[in-house]
């Protein structure tokens, strides 16, 4: 079965850079059994997406159950890992967390340039660092061999009262 990982991040601040990963996010399934692509089944993108907004039109798509953790085309991030560690083994698993939090970390190092120019153009007289606050998304998908793939980072909206 083809899945994602949703994981959250907080930026507080880019010079120290302070960022906080949340326990835990979201894991979505593709609601049709992966198959390698070919000419036949290439669009069909409830095969080859994990995209929420395009499994939960489909038929197959299951609705997630308190009881039952390990059912659901969207469930817990925490409830994957731990059926990941029946399969794998918990070493596996805390290093494949370990994994995701290094793309996490290594990516907003590398954007931090960036961060920096942006945040000084919008607040150039901040200098103590407190008016950076972002959370991100960070979807990461795993090969065949359980190693972590960065796909994208998303932007998360924020909502102002």
């Amino acid at each position: 079965m083809k899945y994602d990982f949703r994981i959250y991040v907080l930026l507080l601040g880019i010079k120290p850079l302070r960022i906080y990963i949340y326990k835990d996010g979201l894991t979505r399934f593709c609601t049709k059994e992966y198959e390698k692509p070919t000419e036949k089944n290439i669009k069909n993108l409830q095969m080859h997406l994990t995209n929420f907004a395009i499994n939960k039109d489909s038929e197959e798509f299951i609705k997630s159950n308190e009881e039952d953790p390990d059912i659901g085309t969207k469930r817990s991030y925490r409830d994957v890992l731990d059926l990941l560690e029946n399969m794998y083994g918990e070493k596996r698993v805390r290093g494949l967390e370990a994994e995701i939090n290094d793309i996490v970390i290594k990516s907003l190092c590398l954007a931090e340039p960036h961060i920096t120019h942006l945040l000084r153009a919008a607040q150039p007289e901040q200098i103590e660092n407190n008016m950076c606050f972002h959370i991100l998304g960070f979807d990461i998908m795993l090969d065949e061999k359980m190693n972590p793939l960065l796909l994208e980072i998303n932007e998360m909206p924020s909502f102002a009262t």
